[in-house]
């Protein structure tokens, strides 16, 4: 019998419901995650990229159950995320994440040390007599020294809080890392230590990714498979290689074009318009108000993700 995924995400939908005010008249429904379906095995690593505002945050909030889905299946290991405490907090050890902004994710009143020390008395990986230990291989695991937890954040670099952040996140072994933007707040010099450190990390622990971002750079240097998010719902997935070689969908061009290098594969790509609101999407396919190849069936008929090869899929009427 074959082992399900390590993780299976199905039909998934993230809804925030908008109270009335006077510009609104009525109560709205944000939608930011639309229905979005993927799977990661063991080892592996998958990028999630889009505009800002595309949803793939939320969708990333909802893998580590920081937001609760309005609907749709999340299943770490065959087991679902909506289950009873005990199972959560079990499976809190399977999936963690990494935050964007390393600085506001830790209390600048709480030493490193204690940080760390918090999770794994938390959930009993450790007593109080051998956590000290504990914290100091955690350290040494991103690059820091045992002595810096005695430090507070404000105390570090950028870099050296974004290992902090990923220490934090090891702290409970798990399988699954999720990296929501994980470099965008550090300077360009400091992004490629942390990327190569995440690499690192994945080879040595046999963790599998799930790295969000708006940057397809940072993707193509971890990242075995894609998918692209437009307005809450998934245009185009597959291996990196396939997605980026022979794009399907017309908004994945654009991304292409928007990261560093990518005028050079290429006729430079240019979005016309603003990406519309997840408050009032619009009718057929959402991607149709900037598309330069729409026509009235994009406009009046949702399109499905259709597969073009056994590792490529593309929602788009004209792929």
């Amino acid at each position: 019998m074959s082992q399900p995924p390590l993780l299976h995400v199905q039909d998934l939908h993230v809804h925030f419901k908008i109270k009335p005010d006077r510009l609104l008249g009525q109560p709205a429904t944000l939608r930011a995650v639309d229905g979005i379906s993927f799977s990661l095995e063991r080892g592996q690593s998958l990028g999630i990229v889009g505009e800002s505002g595309c949803g793939k945050t939320s969708a990333a909030l909802a893998l580590v159950g920081l937001t609760k889905p309005t609907s749709g299946d999340i299943l770490v290991n065959g087991m679902p995320m909506v289950a009873d405490r005990r199972e959560r907090k079990a499976l809190a050890q399977q999936i963690q994440l990494v935050f964007q902004d390393p600085y506001s994710s830790l209390n600048p009143r709480m030493t490193v040390g204690d940080a760390l020390r918090g999770p794994l008395l938390l959930h009993g990986l450790n007593t109080r007599e051998d956590v000290d230990e504990a914290v100091g291989r955690l350290l040494t695991q991103v690059g820091l020294r045992p002595e810096h937890a005695a430090r507070y954040p404000h105390e570090f670099s950028g870099g050296q809080r974004q290992r902090i952040g990923i220490a934090r996140a090891l702290a409970l072994r798990p399988a699954i890392l999720v990296g929501d933007e994980p470099v965008s707040a550090l300077d360009v010099s400091v992004q490629a230590q942390i990327l190569n450190l995440l690499l690192e990390l994945q080879q040595t622990l046999g963790l599998s990714l799930v790295i969000i971002s708006h940057n397809l750079a940072v993707i193509e240097h971890l990242c075995d498979k894609i998918v692209v998010m437009y307005l809450g719902r998934i245009v185009e997935q597959g291996s990196y290689a396939d997605v980026t070689a022979a794009p399907r969908h017309p908004y994945t061009p654009a991304l292409i074009a928007a990261a560093p290098g990518g005028e050079r594969t290429g006729e430079r790509v240019v979005l016309q318009g603003d990406l519309p609101s997840p408050l009032d999407p619009p009718p057929g396919c959402p991607f149709n108000p900037r598309c330069p190849r729409a026509t009235d069936i994009c406009r009046q008929e949702m399109p499905v993700l259709a597969s073009h090869s056994p590792s490529h899929t593309v929602a788009c009427h004209h792929a």
